[in-house]
């Protein structure tokens, strides 16, 4: 059994990583800004939604990273790790449903532009 040192030792290392975790994602999401303003798309409802899906995956990942570090037996890391998974083919296939209507429309009209 871990003692009271170790114990604090271990918390005070997640909340160190939380913490750069945080920065990380911080630096990632004004990178990623910066680069989609910089694409042809870049001011468009297309860009938007692209923007706002990283957005929310990368805010899942990092939540779920959160609760799988206080998982405290096997048992509740597979039920987070389900839960995750669930959770994110759900969101892409909302997602991908999204990205492809919008592409279908801009497919559509474009098709009726050269006839």
């Amino acid at each position: 059994m871990a003692d009271k040192d170790s114990l604090t030792g271990i918390e005070q290392s997640v909340d160190q990583i939380s913490k750069q975790t945080t920065g990380a994602m911080e630096n990632y999401f004004g990178w990623l800004q910066k680069t989609m303003s910089t694409l042809p798309w870049s001011n468009t409802n297309l860009n938007r939604i692209l923007l706002n899906n990283a957005t929310q995956n990368v805010t899942a990942t990092f939540a779920f990273m959160h609760k799988l570090a206080q998982a405290k037996n096997l048992e509740e890391v597979v039920k987070i790790q389900t839960e995750f998974m669930n959770a994110q083919l759900s969101s892409l296939n909302d997602q991908a449903k999204v990205i492809g209507e919008i592409y279908t429309g801009a497919a559509t009209a474009a098709a009726k532009r050269s006839t």
